[in-house]
């Protein structure tokens, strides 16, 4: 290459001294010119074949490196190369310039090998995005970690460079500087570490629906990376979250709810403890008008009459022996009115229970699940649930709780 260009220069009338500063501005024009001719036709050339590449291969990938101008950045090599070779020859009698320049050509080399790098990476990762095992990894937090690697190896070798102190030298004498090194550092080696154990315990995917209630977070994970994970709440507000919060603090995945066959209904009617008594005949016979509950009323009634015949109970008084409860019966109508909806899973567990009494009222509880566990159409089969059975409560002669309106003083 130097004989190519002593001859090329020779031919042009420029003469072989090279002890005239004019020799050298005119060969560094001239080297410039040459080495942006052959970028450019490199270029044209790397364009041209990358995209009639990438229009006859099946996969994507060689679309995301077109996408990502990776082969435009390898188009800058051969003028490096081209440099590196003429650089000696044409500052061999100016030795600062020629260690100047050539210093130049190194720091630009680094900068290139990073960049095409850091595309690649981004090639890598969009490309993985793509496959269904990998959609909801956290494929940003692994593409960060190596990039950091990658400048701080870039940033150390380029101070090498300038300072011209062999790279592990230069390396070990920042031994030192290890604990700053580490302060500096601290959210992106937390939040590494974070990734892994999210990835390898699969704690949050992205899509996942998660509740962090000390960051007011409550909706669909978009991203996670290195140093935060973002979730769009579903009043469309965005919440981002340290990513190393995910292993330290405590939230909420619903993945498991949505992957299960349905969401769970939980929720309690508070009814007034005075309007619970014993039923009588008149009250069963009006009842079985009811036809959930018109078959258990009859098989119920006939059994409990048997049992009181047989051990003789004296029914002058409706505490003694068995009786049926005008809130017993509305339990059972309530779990046949929910295993009778179109809206519920029945293949999962359906409970109506009371819970402890309390000055409120005897809370009554539903416990369900939906099969629709989209939120909206949740809320509703909820609602259709609780409305009708607040509606029914007056048939079974029993009254919800609530605070009077005349126990309320308001001061003005």
């Amino acid at each position: 290459m130097k004989h190519y260009f002593e001859k090329l220069f020779l031919e042009m009338g420029l003469g072989g001294e090279w002890s005239s500063y004019l020799d050298v501005v005119v060969f560094t024009i001239l080297l410039l010119a040459v080495s942006w001719g052959v970028h450019w036709t490199v270029r044209k050339i790397l364009i041209v074949i990358s995209h009639q590449l990438a229009g006859r291969t099946k996969t994507k990938f060689d679309d995301f490196l077109v996408n990502h101008r990776v082969p435009l950045r390898l188009a800058f090599i051969p003028p490096l190369i081209i440099c590196f070779d003429a650089i000696p020859f044409i500052y061999e009698d100016f030795p600062i310039g020629k260690r100047i320049a050539l210093k130049i050509l190194m720091l630009i080399s680094v900068y290139l090998t990073l960049t095409i790098i850091r595309r690649t990476f981004n090639t890598i990762e969009d490309y993985l995005k793509t496959k269904p095992k990998f959609k909801d990894k956290p494929i940003d937090s692994f593409t960060q970690v190596f990039m950091i690697f990658a400048w701080t190896l870039g940033i150390l070798s380029m101070l090498a460079i300038i300072t011209e102190i062999q790279f592990w030298h230069f390396f070990t004498t920042l031994g030192a500087a290890s604990a700053i090194i580490l302060l500096i550092f601290k959210d992106t080696i937390l939040g590494f570490v974070a990734s892994i154990q999210v990835s390898a315990n699969d704690m949050v995917r992205i899509g996942d629906w998660i509740t962090f209630k000390s960051y007011g977070a409550d909706g669909d994970v978009m991203e996670i990376s290195l140093a935060s994970v973002k979730v769009r709440n579903f009043d469309n507000t965005i919440t981002t979250i340290p990513t190393y919060a995910l292993i330290s603090d405590s939230f909420q995945n619903w993945r498991g709810m949505v992957e299960s066959g349905g969401r769970r209904i939980k929720r309690v009617i508070w009814l007034r403890q005075s309007s619970i008594r014993f039923l009588t005949e008149e009250d069963i016979e009006k009842l079985k008008k009811i036809q959930l509950i018109k078959g258990y009323l009859e098989k119920k009634g006939e059994e409990i009459k048997n049992d009181n015949q047989k051990k003789g109970v004296d029914k002058s008084l409706a505490v003694n022996g068995r009786n049926l409860t005008n809130l017993g019966v509305f339990r059972k109508y309530v779990f046949e009115y929910l295993g009778s909806h179109p809206a519920l899973n029945h293949e999962m567990q359906t409970m109506v229970r009371h819970l402890e009494p309390t000055p409120q009222g005897l809370p009554l509880e539903i416990y369900c699940f939906s099969k629709d566990k989209k939120w909206e159409n949740y809320e509703y089969i909820m609602a259709d649930i609780f409305d009708h059975v607040m509606a029914a409560v007056s048939q079974f002669d029993l009254e919800l709780f609530e605070y009077s309106s005349d126990a309320v003083r308001i001061d003005r």
